[in-house]
């Protein structure tokens, strides 16, 4: 006998509740698989499947790929948090759990991962020099932002820092990841000094005293995700800063990644400071720049070659004659 849509979802509460305090995920992967439920459950009661079968997860397929026009990575995540939710249910012995079926659902072919887009050191300088650093919130701004590329920070994990987190005078700041995995990462001068300005006007923050979190709102709140992602948003649109691809907070940290490789950094160390568990994770973010790929090229044998027969003379090139049609 199938599981019934209400009974499938009695157990949502539960679920999130065991996987943030046994699995200790962050409050983002927690609000993710809500926002995946909380789809599946509203596409559920729109349509006429009254209980959780192999057809009503093929439906639902269809829905997020025609109708929300979901990318292949998109639908698997969706679905992940299904089969994550599925097992909790096996696990808490449900009545008739077992004919759940989402073990089943082959996972789509996504193809070949995309290198992220990197800033180049030129318009990272636009970006910053567009901040107003006369100003409290501009201090604070230029503050976040430095962290995400000096120190390749997730924009959570910017979010999670607290007054705690941050050893000025050992030159440190211990920084909360993905999977509550911490790590240590040392604060150059510049960073340091930049801290510190915005250390000296954090108590003008409203109600700076009851809250550890290091980045505040005007309300005294620790700074919102969204904040920060909007903020940026409109500092590019004062900066008229023009990409090819469209700038998040995220591309400060792919920026960073891209400009330590373009200086010779190992991949291991860019990774220990990403914070991936493998150098595999690594590797989309550390793509060279136009630049190093001209020089690289130049550098071949055969190019050496015809440059040289050029500057000798010994190969003559001319472009070629306009083409002019026969007079009749």
């Amino acid at each position: 006998m199938a599981v019934s849509a209400d009974d499938f979802f009695a157990y949502i509460d539960d679920f999130l509740a065991y996987r943030r305090q046994i699995y200790q995920i962050s409050d983002q992967t927690v609000k993710s698989n809500r926002a995946d439920l909380t789809l599946f459950k509203n596409f559920m009661n729109s349509s006429d499947h009254a209980s959780i079968t192999g057809p009503a997860v093929i439906d639902f397929q269809y829905y997020l790929k025609q109708d929300r026009s979901n990318c292949g990575n998109s639908i698997n995540r969706k679905l992940f948090s299904l089969k994550s939710y599925d097992k909790y249910l096996k696990l808490f012995e449900v009545p008739s759990a077992q004919t759940l079926p989402f073990d089943n659902v082959l996972k789509i072919r996504t193809g070949y991962r995309n290198r992220p887009n990197a800033l180049t050191l030129k318009q990272i300088s636009i970006i910053f020099s567009s901040i107003h650093t006369h100003t409290i919130l501009g201090i604070r701004d230029y503050a976040v932002y430095a962290l995400m590329y000096q120190l390749g920070l997730r924009v959570g994990e910017v979010h999670c820092l607290d007054l705690d987190s941050l050893d000025i005078k050992g030159g440190r700041i211990q920084v909360i990841g993905k999977g509550r995995k911490t790590r240590s990462l040392h604060l150059n001068d510049e960073l340091i000094k930049i801290l510190c300005n915005f250390l000296a006007v954090r108590e003008l923050f409203l109600n700076c005293w009851k809250t550890r979190a290091m980045f505040l709102s005007k309300k005294g709140n620790r700074l919102a995700i969204r904040t920060m992602e909007d903020n940026l948003k409109k500092l590019l649109q004062q900066a008229e800063l023009k990409a090819p691809f469209t700038v998040t907070c995220h591309s400060l940290r792919h920026s960073m990644a891209s400009h330590l490789n373009d200086k010779g950094t190992d991949i291991l160390v860019i990774q220990s400071i990403l914070g991936h568990a493998s150098p595999r994770s690594t590797e989309p973010y550390i793509h060279p720049s136009a630049d190093r790929v001209r020089k690289a090229l130049e550098k071949l044998p055969a190019i050496k070659y015809v440059k040289e027969l050029i500057r000798t003379g010994e190969l003559n090139l001319t472009f070629q004659q306009p083409f002019k049609p026969k007079k009749e």
